[in-house]
């Protein structure tokens, strides 16, 4: 975080909103994906993009969550563009549905936002016999971005706009195991740690934008990729915790972000022409930021990218 909220290069802060990271960027003819949009920072990463005129396709577990959270929005912004579709990262016969039926309608794709997430759960395996967190935090993600690339392309090379890939982070891939990625003990219970495995899936969003864009460079793909941590904000993933939920809640006002602040580095990231051609970078608070030295290991990411390829056959 910038301290005292001083604001960095990119002229925003720790503090600064979705709104005002961009204020004045029309988006009208974009169409973006944002997952997990139906709370928390995921809506409000939708609310903003529909605000500048991009048409948001929610991909959602819970419909009837994501329909208010339409209604909402509509209620503020009449003309918004907003469409939800059923989506559980943690299957991949949902991912593969949800692709399936997004290409079917035709529809282009510049912007795909790989938000959704669930943070320290306890030890659980997904429908797909994966440890949930990295099933649901990487997994997923990896095979949708893999099923919609092609759609990216086509619609970057026919609108001749750049395409943007924005997979939300965390400053919590530093907490991930001391090997980075645990290939053989994915599914480990007897050494499960419920948030040096969620670090691990925070390691594997960084590693993932950072492989995709080593491909997209080598196909000449107008597209790039990127990681980010939104900050810390007291939002519904902290539902396992129990007692630190309400430790959250109560001093949250205090120290951490809002969901308005929250959203900010997605929607700087996603739309900003300040990030045009930049890829395989890691932001925090609108601005370009470091990750761990696991986090620009081009053989770990080359690894994971391989093991996941084989993980969604």
């Amino acid at each position: 975080m910038w301290p005292f909220n001083r604001k960095g290069p990119s002229g925003f802060s720790s503090s600064s909103t979705a709104e005002e990271v961009t204020a004045g960027i029309d988006a009208t003819g974009l169409t973006a994906i944002v997952t997990g949009a139906s709370s928390g920072i995921g809506s409000e990463t939708a609310r903003v993009l529909a605000l500048r005129g991009a048409h948001v396709v929610m991909g959602v577990r819970n419909l009837t969550a994501a329909k208010q959270v339409q209604q909402s929005i509509l209620k503020d912004n009449p003309s918004a563009k907003l469409d939800a579709m059923e989506l559980d990262l943690s299957s991949m016969e949902s991912v593969k549905k949800f692709a399936s039926q997004y290409k079917s309608s035709g529809r282009p794709l510049n912007i795909l936002i790989n938000n959704a997430g669930i943070m320290a759960c306890p030890f659980t395996l997904s429908k797909d016999n994966i440890e949930l967190q990295f099933a649901t935090n990487h997994i997923g993600h990896f095979l949708l971005t893999n099923l919609l690339l092609d759609t990216m392309k086509k619609t970057s090379r026919q609108s001749k706009r750049e395409g943007r890939i924005v997979n939300v982070s965390s400053e919590a891939h530093r907490l991930t195991y001391s090997e980075g990625i645990r290939f053989d003990k994915i599914n480990d219970e007897s050494s499960y740690h419920s948030w040096r495995a969620y670090g691990q899936s925070k390691l594997a969003n960084i590693l993932h934008a950072n492989q995709l864009t080593t491909l997209l460079k080598e196909d000449g793909a107008d597209i790039t990729a990127n990681s980010l941590h939104p900050g810390t904000i007291a939002t519904n993933l902290f539902r396992h915790m129990g007692v630190a939920n309400g430790i959250v809640n109560a001093i949250g006002r205090l120290v951490l972000k809002n969901v308005q602040q929250g959203a900010a580095t997605t929607c700087y990231v996603a739309l900003h022409p300040q990030v045009k051609g930049v890829s395989g970078k890691y932001f925090s608070d609108s601005n370009l930021s470091k990750t761990t030295s696991h986090g620009t290991d081009a053989d770990l990411a080359k690894k994971l990218w391989d093991f996941s390829m084989n993980l969604i056959k």
